[in-house]
């Protein structure tokens, strides 16, 4: 598999390269080569297929010959160790569930699908330290994945005080490989600072710097597989007419979306749904990137004004010539927003403020005869207070959650501050 830098596209590598190094030069992003589709027939068939074994045929699509079949479906098998639900809502509405695996997130599939493919690119006495930025769900599911793991240093940077009590507990009690920072500022500033680090060569050499954020390449591919998953469980006449709304923050699952339509998924079209940092719903309305500060909302995962991967997505729309203005986005108040979840539990379904949003936009885009998708990111006693407080109901804390309610935070404090963050770095 070959990859080009977004920002040198005379800089090319391969996808072991790609997992190592995270960015290209300039803090460019990789993007594929060439893009794969698959024929009709061909995705008829991978829709019986299991989850596991579809999802090799689809990652060895784009990784090709540099990971051998059987290697790549036994690390697809350990990193894919739970399922991804369709769970009907409506009659002409169901989520995908994506909060089933162990940090009970969308990111689970991706961090370790990323910790599978890093330990088998890289050498045996190989030191990494992976370095990333968090709104909320990626730290978890990076700490988890890579939890325990030789030769592996984590080290995760999120905005102190604005995500979720429980989401933080969920990765800063772990210790041993895993080191958390709560930066003084908000999402934007850690990744920031994560950029700042990728630019530093020096740094990058001494440490052996890479990122599990969804700029790494092996993160992207692996959400691509929970879309094929999502359609294999809907009956044909739904299949025809879907039409799926993704919670939007950085933007990573809404490119995997698409790369899953690119390889000849029936989707008929996508809703990208913001909370109140709309730059994106505002780009498409008058075609001028002006992102505003970041605001913090209900929704603390998608409190990001600068999407990191926006580029792959305008990528995909001119390699493949559709058009950005088919492209549904829209932006949801935090009231509306707890508005739609109570409206939701009305009708059965318990949510948490990230799928009410992809709901809220999805239901009032959806024509008649079409047959709606929204993403369930997270389980929603990750939120359990803002949930509780708003549906005015108590939440039972899943295993996962409670197990580490009561352990003290182990992260350190930290201003937005590249000098102190290289010291913490290089010690």
């Amino acid at each position: 598999m070959k990859l080009y830098n977004l920002k040198d596209h005379n800089e090319q590598v391969s996808f072991a390269q790609a997992v190592k190094q995270g960015l290209g030069s300039q803090q460019g992003l990789f993007f594929p080569l060439e893009l794969p589709e698959f024929e009709l027939t061909d995705i008829d068939a991978m829709l019986e297929m299991d989850f596991v074994s579809r999802s090799s045929k689809i990652l060895s699509a784009y990784i090709g010959d540099e990971i051998a079949a059987h290697q790549l479906a036994e690390r697809v098998k350990n990193a894919f160790a739970f399922p991804a639900p369709v769970a009907k809502v409506s009659d002409d509405v169901a989520c995908l569930e994506l909060f089933h695996g162990p940090t009970l997130a969308f990111k689970d599939f991706g961090g370790r699908f990323m910790a599978q493919m890093l330990s088998y690119v890289s050498g045996a006495d190989e030191q990494i330290t992976i370095l990333t930025a968090t709104s909320g769900d990626t730290g978890a599911a990076v700490a988890h994945a890579f939890y325990g793991m030789e030769n592996v240093r984590v080290v995760i940077l999120y905005p102190q005080g604005k995500i979720s009590p429980l989401q933080e507990k969920l990765f800063c009690t772990l210790g041993g490989n895993i080191e958390t920072i709560a930066v003084e500022g908000d999402f934007d500033a850690c990744q920031a600072l994560v950029k700042q680090a990728f630019d530093d060569e020096e740094l990058k050499k001494a440490i052996g710097l890479n990122s599990a954020n969804s700029i790494n390449i092996s993160r992207l591919l692996a959400q691509i597989c929970y879309y094929f998953e999502a359609v294999a469980q809907l009956p044909q006449e739904q299949r025809n007419q879907l039409v799926v709304s993704v919670p939007s923050g950085n933007f990573g699952d809404l490119t995997a979306g698409l790369l899953a339509k690119s390889l000849g998924l029936p989707i008929k079209r996508f809703i990208a749904a913001t909370n109140a940092n709309d730059t994106v719903p505002r780009f498409l309305g008058n075609g001028e990137w002006l992102p505003n500060a970041t605001v913090a909302t209900l929704s603390n995962a998608m409190d990001v004004s600068q999407p990191n991967n926006w580029p792959r997505v305008e990528e995909l729309f001119r390699r493949k010539t559709w058009r950005l203005t088919d492209l549904v986005s829209g932006a949801v108040s935090d009231e509306t927003t707890k508005a739609t979840m109570r409206e939701l539990a009305e009708i059965g379904y318990i949510s948490e403020p990230h799928a009410a949003i992809a709901y809220r936009m999805l239901r009032d885009n959806l024509q008649e005869g079409e047959f709606g998708l929204f993403l369930g990111t997270a389980h929603p006693a990750k939120f359990k207070e803002s949930v509780d407080e708003i549906l005015g109901q108590e939440l039972p804390l899943p295993k996962e959650l409670a197990g580490r309610a009561e352990l003290p935070l182990l992260s350190h404090n930290m201003t937005a501050d590249f000098a102190e963050l290289r010291k913490f770095l290089l010690k």
